[in-house]
């Protein structure tokens, strides 16, 4: 395959470094360690090929996952004489290179939300001015950009007239208006894919992209090509699929908003219409593996619009290990080369139930010996898959556990991780009154709590407000004191109506926290100031678009709501707020790209809290690969820093870090060395908890990729199907009539990995060491 496709100096460099001895896909790719490394290849082999076409058409991708591309081509262009910069350029394949011209690029825009003011933040026409013409140094006259605002519409009015309300119904192209303003929005219709052709044209006119980078979705899709796409599709208006739009929430302020917006995009055909064209795809995180192993190793087909690629001589992927971690030649790797553990005969065999879909069982040595890896497993014998099944009845047995004398500090990145992950195993811990908990969210939160939320919820207050029902606001001392005294006594009250189902109690405990968090954030001294503050407040939140940064006081509120939902939780299980720690730590600030976790602000405030509750477990989550949600591998950083440090200071030797994963990743039965049982009765805790506490989550405003409803729906989906995973390995007989009632009752598993404190720092500490020298 590598000989058949002949590799950039660049190429050859990091596939060396990759130790990858077998490329078997239908499209070439590159693999390496993490995120952080992903920008830095792709930010070589762009500066490589710009220095051999200065004059070329480049078209770069938006969003989060070309930072560290982006980052790395600035450094590296700031730094091109410089020691270190001569380093890198040499041990990567740019030595004998001259720094690379930008300035007669011409840059073509992948897509666009549509409609969506040019002016917006969260544009894609802002996006790619900010980070790359002007970034870059880009020629703004050469570039061929998406500006909704300059799309010619019916009668030349602007979108915010013709489409009022900024949807746009494409069933006008085929049906007949029944009033004015459709007339008109079928003539705009009409306008715009007339539109979208010349802006096909001007691309072909330059000879095509002759370098395309871009990211892939969960469905597949590049640029917004979605599953489906025809694969001599060219530039036009189109509607996305539910996985676009749940990716796209964020960036628009919902799926509210997502849901109803079309996107212009260049087509597959667009991409490799120049047949010269260098193709890249980018893609980090295990999340990723499966869509990536289907557009690999899959023949051309509109199901997985990547496989287009496999017209380009240059196509390639560019692979964190975790994205690969699902491709043939990766699993071929993983049993052939290294020495052999206990746990790839786990995997072999489990993976070998699934795929005959066989109770362990009835597996047959015959079984064993036929397949592609079972048969590599030393000693292959008869009891090969019963040592297995010990294995993960000692898994098991572990989960079951009854822990005392425990001081447990779990942690969560963003609010509702901790719940999502881990509660069934967290409410055995709390059963046992000599344990203590705590709990510490290191984020605030705020980006998860839309506008409307906050609108509709001071609404209300205001009207609780008028009608006296917030009653600590005539305290004498109320604005001076009272404001911060009694919060365990609103999560409590917040709760009996919950036990109560009086929905309108509830919102007014909601308004009662509110008013608290109004004080504090505005320094507030009196009841007129409150109303002006709220008032305030509302206008700028209903002046904002969707998805604007908010100011850093709305911000605030917006975290402190969630905190209060977090109190909420915990309270269920007698957990009085001086046990639940906010955190908020500086590196989340809400923008696109948010720093890199700083050792005093981010990691001092957490070594404190070790030191204030000197815990002897520690959870978190273990995102092992700088992607995905960024603020996990951030908070994962920053949190192994805090651990390292407490270890100079203190004894910890023997604390143990438990690593959980929850909705955006989860843990294989070979991973995990903890499986803890779930009941029927645990998972009803856990949506219930969620449905009545985390209230600005409910409406899943910022859903998964993988169901279009609330993350406690994605949780117990995981949850059901990792007991299928390992019923087909003990079978069901194991559980239904096992003598602990605890087994009996489990209608789902946790895994989680149970570790020490060197375990957890030598798993940390590739991320770290790949984020260290950048920039």
């Amino acid at each position: 395959m590598l000989s058949k496709y002949p590799l950039s100096d660049v190429e050859k460099a990091f596939l060396a470094e990759s130790g990858v001895e077998k490329i078997s896909t239908l499209i070439p790719y590159l693999m390496v360690d993490n995120f952080p490394k992903l920008g830095l290849l792709t930010a070589c082999r762009f500066l490589e090929w710009v220095a051999a076409n200065p004059q070329g058409v480049i078209s770069l991708p938006t969003g989060k996952t070309p930072e560290f591309f982006i980052k790395w081509t600035q450094y590296l262009l700031e730094n091109w004489e410089s020691k270190k910069g001569k380093e890198i350029r040499e041990k990567y394949g740019l030595g004998a290179i001259k720094k690379p011209v930008l300035k007669d690029l011409t840059f073509v825009q992948i897509d666009e939300f549509y409609p969506i003011s040019s002016k917006q933040h969260n544009s894609f026409f802002d996006y790619v001015n900010k980070f790359y013409i002007n970034g870059f140094g880009l020629s703004k006259e050469n570039a061929i950009l998406i500006n909704s605002d300059e799309i010619p519409l019916a009668e030349g009015k602007h979108f915010s007239e013709i489409f009022p309300d900024l949807k746009v119904d494409l069933s006008l192209r085929f049906r007949d208006p029944i009033n004015e303003l459709e007339k008109l929005q079928q003539k705009s219709i009409y306008l715009i894919d007339q539109w979208c052709g010349d802006y096909e044209q001007r691309i072909r006119d330059k000879g095509g992209i002759g370098l395309f980078l871009g990211g892939i979705g969960p469905d597949g899709h590049i640029a917004f090509n979605t599953r489906g796409s025809h694969l001599f599709s060219v530039t036009r208006l189109t509607e996305t699929n539910f996985e676009t739009q749940a990716v796209a929430a964020g960036d628009l302020g919902g799926i509210e908003v997502s849901a109803n917006r079309l996107v212009i995009t260049i087509g597959l055909d667009t991409i490799v219409y120049n047949k010269d064209a260098v193709g890249i795809i980018i893609a980090a995180g295990e999340a990723k593996a499966g869509i990536v192993k289907d557009s690999l190793e899959t023949p051309m087909n509109n199901v997985y619009p990547a496989t287009v690629l496999q017209k380009l001589q240059n196509g390639r992927f560019y692979l964190t290990k975790g994205a690969a971690v699902k491709l043939t030649d990766s699993m071929d790797a993983y049993y052939q080369q290294g020495e052999w553990t206990f746990e790839k005969t786990e995997r072999a065999v489990i993976d070998l139930c699934k795929k005959l879909n066989k109770y362990g069982h009835r597996l047959k040595i015959e079984d064993l010996k036929a397949d592609r890896y079972c048969k590599l497993i030393p000693g292959l014998s008869e009891d090969t898959v019963n040592q297995v099944m010990k294995s993960v009845e000692g898994k098991l047995a572990k989960g079951l556990e009854q822990e005392t004398d425990q001081v447990v500090l779990h942690t969560g990145p963003h609010h509702d991780d901790i719940s999502l992950g881990i509660l069934p195993h967290i409410t055995n811990q709390l059963h046992e009154p000599s344990n203590e908990a705590h709990f510490s969210v290191l984020t605030s939160g705020f980006t998860a709590v839309t506008n409307t939320f906050v609108i509709d919820t001071l609404l209300h207050t205001k009207k609780l407000l008028d009608e006296g029902k917030i009653q600590m606001v005539n305290y004498d001392d109320f604005f001076q004191v009272g404001y911060s005294l009694k919060t365990d006594k609103d999560v409590y009250h917040y709760l009996t109506n919950v036990a109560s189902e009086n929905a309108d109690a509830r919102k007014r405990g909601l308004a009662h926290r509110v008013v608290r968090a109004l004080v504090i954030i505005w320094e507030i001294k009196n009841k007129t100031q409150l109303r002006e503050t709220i008032n305030d407040v509302i206008s700028i939140l209903r002046n904002s678009y969707d998805g604007e940064k908010n100011p850093s006081k709305i911000q605030k509120l917006k975290g402190m709501i969630r905190e209060f939902e977090e109190e909420l939780v915990w309270a269920h299980f007698g957990v009085q707020v001086k046990n639940v720690h906010h955190l908020r730590l500086g590196f989340y600030t809400g923008d696109i790209f948010t720093e890199q976790p700083d050792k005093t602000r981010d990691v001092e405030p957490i070594v404190e809290m070790f030191r204030k509750i000197k815990p002897t477990k520690i959870s978190l989550t273990l995102d092992p690969e700088g992607s995905g949600p960024d603020t996990h591998y951030k908070v994962l950083q920053a949190t192994a820093a805090a651990v390292k440090k407490w270890g100079e200071e203190h004894d910890t030797s023997q604390l143990r870090i438990i690593g959980y994963r929850n909705v955006w990743f989860k843990f294989e039965p070979h991973e995990a060395n903890v499986i803890v049982p779930v009941s029927l009765g645990d998972m009803s805790v856990m949506e219930d908890s969620f449905a009545n506490c985390y209230l600005s989550q409910v409406n899943a405003s910022f859903p998964s990729y993988s169901h279009n409803g609330k993350f406690s729906t994605v949780a117990k989906r995981t949850w059901v199907g990792q007991l299928n995973d390992i019923q087909l390995l003990l079978g069901k007989n194991y559980f239904y009539l096992h003598e602990r009632a605890k087994v009996r009752a489990s209608h789902g598993l946790i895994f989680f990995r149970d570790m020490n404190v060197d375990e957890f720092l030598a798993t940390a500490r590739e991320l770290e060491k790949s984020i260290e020298g950048m920039l």
